[in-house]
């Protein structure tokens, strides 16, 4: 099997972004825009490779050491972007992805598709093209007697007919990596942009008589990068209805899609009814036959088990609850791990955070946490246990199984007291 390598390109600054932060970094549906990319490349390549230019250094706190890294250290344009990544290459034999680092709504099949054709057709390059009602601010595919593949121009450097053309390069390419390279020292400087221009490869290798495919995108969306804030919002409203899209297909109820958001990592067991306004970021797991919602917000690292309720304007972050466990009105729990068959009473707090560590709060299965209660963590519920309406739990006052805790601050009710 010939070995696929990836090259991500991340070097530009992104300045229509009106941001400090590297326009890749930037979060689509709650990650930056380039763990997308490359997720994908990875899972297709032996070897990935990002180039960086500015703000390099916080891009690069994003990866870990799987990831090879080239740093662009002056932004001389995309052919000269991947010379940077050519000694990652050294004596590569295969080919060669190269995607844009702001392109996450690419999906994994379109890049199958694209390296099948290409390791079919024995090209030298195969790109992805699209369809765009307007074409504006992409290169144009030209091609002669509208068939065989004979250049990419720059919008810049178009003509008037060029730029009435709709089949725009999505930046997406395959290459044989021998071909590549060589072809790279061939691009002369684009004077107008004082840029080396990756798309020049094209018309090179046509000269040449070496073989050029395109394969056009199904859906045009998937290959358009994010340069502006809009395209942002745009890109996060997508990812999120075909998150959406993909749990109701797996049986889960979302009432509303429309004021849903779910991370795209997020799962969800069948029979799951989530109510609208209901935030659900990633790292979330929750089981089968839940209620979510209305009003509610679920934050990573939380797991909610079959059955259980969090109802409205509730919050839930780094914490687990159980099966049949019950938080049906407003409340937070931080840091929480909750029982089987608990009642969360209205209005309960964990206070978690000491002003210097995050505090775990244990509550045990079939406790009763009356309203209002405020749990001082670290602290421990037994099982069975039960707070009074406004109860303040003290901070390592844990409550013994089958106990109960009235007052400010709380104490255990005397032996013989009614828990009523």
């Amino acid at each position: 099997m010939i070995q696929t390598g990836s090259i991500i390109l991340a070097a530009g600054k992104g300045t229509r972004m009106k941001s400090e932060m590297p326009k890749v970094l930037h979060h689509v549906c709650g990650q930056a825009m380039i763990n997308y990319v490359v997720d994908s490349a990875k899972a297709v390549s032996s070897k990935v490779c990002i180039v960086l230019g500015h703000g390099h250094r916080l891009v690069e706190q994003n990866f870990e050491s799987d990831i090879d890294i080239a740093i662009q250290t002056k932004l001389l344009g995309t052919a000269d972007a991947i010379k940077s990544a050519r000694s990652c290459f050294k004596g590569f034999k295969g080919n060669i992805l190269v995607l844009c680092g702001d392109v996450p709504l690419l999906k994994a099949t379109s890049i199958r598709k694209l390296l099948t054709v290409h390791r079919r057709s024995k090209s030298s390059c195969t790109f992805l093209s699209a369809e765009l009602e307007n074409p504006c601010g992409y290169g144009r595919v030209i091609r002669k007697d509208g068939n065989n593949v004979i250049a990419i121009r720059e919008e810049k450097d178009a003509t008037l007919k060029e730029k009435a053309i709709c089949e725009i390069n999505t930046g997406l390419y395959c290459f044989r990596a021998q071909d590549l390279f060589d072809g790279l020292d061939k691009i002369k400087l684009n004077k107008k942009k004082n840029e080396y221009y990756l798309t020049d490869i094209i018309s090179i290798f046509v000269e040449e008589k070496k073989s050029v495919c395109v394969v056009k995108l199904d859906n045009p969306i998937e290959g358009l990068g994010i340069n502006t804030r809009k395209d942002l919002a745009e890109a996060n409203r997508i990812l999120n209805k075909r998150t959406l899209d993909r749990l109701m297909d797996q049986g889960v109820a979302i009432i509303d899609p429309g004021t849903t958001y779910i991370g795209t990592n997020v799962k969800v067991g069948q029979d799951t009814i989530i109510f609208p306004f209901t935030f659900i970021e990633n790292d979330v797991m929750i089981g089968k036959r839940c209620k979510l919602g209305p009003f509610c917000h679920i934050r990573p690292k939380t797991r909610i088990k079959d059955e259980a309720q969090v109802g409205n304007f509730t919050e839930v972050s780094r914490s687990t609850i159980g099966e049949k466990s019950l938080m049906k009105h407003f409340g937070f729990l931080g840091d929480a791990s909750v029982g089987r068959k608990a009642n969360i009473g209205a209005g309960v707090v964990t206070a978690n955070y000491d002003g210097k560590n995050k505090n775990k709060t244990i509550i045990g299965d079939e406790a009763f946490i009356g309203s209002d209660s405020i749990l001082v963590a670290p602290v421990k519920v037994g099982k069975k246990s039960m707070t009074g309406a406004g109860c303040v739990v003290p901070r390592q006052r844990n409550i013994p199984n089958g106990k109960t805790m009235v007052g400010v601050p709380g104490r255990i009710k005397p032996k013989g007291k009614s828990n009523e």
